[in-house]
């Protein structure tokens, strides 16, 4: 127990108790609290509790995932390397299996390498029927919107300065930062993509994820799954050339 809460100085003992149980442990929760307590490690406070905000019949907030590929979102992350230069996020999520499907790293990311991470994501897993963004340039470009109709995505824009409707993404990337971001020095934007990486497997393979009854979004054993859409993606590809 102490060994996890020293690797992984973030998690609460619900967490670690769900670590153990994954490495053979048979263990209950109020056990690893006690003894968390003896050990005098800290159990996160928690947070209060907000009230849903519902608003307009046609806001995506209303629409929520009911199956895997069902809804994706994604949306930017600023971090900096150490010489204090700006690094941009690019972070991609399934919002029904909390799966992290990419987190893209570079100075400046453009609407057309936006348009080439989300053609890879789409060949190898299959087109989601929906796309959840905020109203950033990147996500509103028309090139972006003709892509997506032609592929047969739809998108859902969120309220301008209402983050909360976009809850999945935003809650994956206050875990990104809390875990990751605010704990590492980047020297190179090199070593930010292969930091980001491997926390995206562990984060994926590993994590216990609270929501999914404190088990990983995508265990090693699941695997990509070809897409069934893929002429209909050489298509919408071949109209950008």
């Amino acid at each position: 127990m102490v060994e996890l809460a020293t690797q992984y100085g973030r998690y609460g003992y619900r967490r670690v108790t769900a670590m153990l149980r994954q490495e053979g442990w048979s263990v209950n929760h109020k056990r690893v609290e006690r003894l968390w307590r003896l050990e005098g490690l800290k159990v996160p406070a928690r947070q209060p509790k907000r009230k849903r905000l519902w608003l307009t019949e046609g806001s995506c907030i209303r629409l929520r995932p009911v199956y895997r590929n069902h809804v994706w979102s994604y949306d930017f992350v600023l971090a900096r390397t150490s010489d204090g230069r700006a690094l941009r996020l690019l972070t991609i999520i399934d919002e029904f299996s909390r799966e992290c499907l990419a987190i893209e790293v570079a100075r400046r990311i453009t609407s057309d390498e936006v348009l080439g991470r989300l053609t890879q994501l789409f060949v190898l897993r299959g087109t989601p029927t929906y796309l959840r963004s905020d109203n950033g340039p990147e996500f509103t470009a028309r090139v972006v919107r003709d892509w997506l109709a032609r592929v047969g995505v739809k998108t859902l824009y969120i309220e301008p300065g209402s983050p909360w409707e976009n809850g999945y993404i935003e809650s994956f990337n206050g875990r990104l930062r809390d875990e990751l971001l605010n704990v590492e020095v980047f020297d190179t934007v090199l070593e930010a993509k292969v930091l980001c990486e491997q926390w995206r497997r562990h984060y994926n393979a590993v994590r216990p994820h609270s929501s999914l009854g404190y088990e990983p979004p995508a265990p090693e054993a699941m695997l990509p799954w070809p897409s069934a859409s893929s002429a209909l993606l050489q298509e919408a590809m071949a109209g950008l050339t």
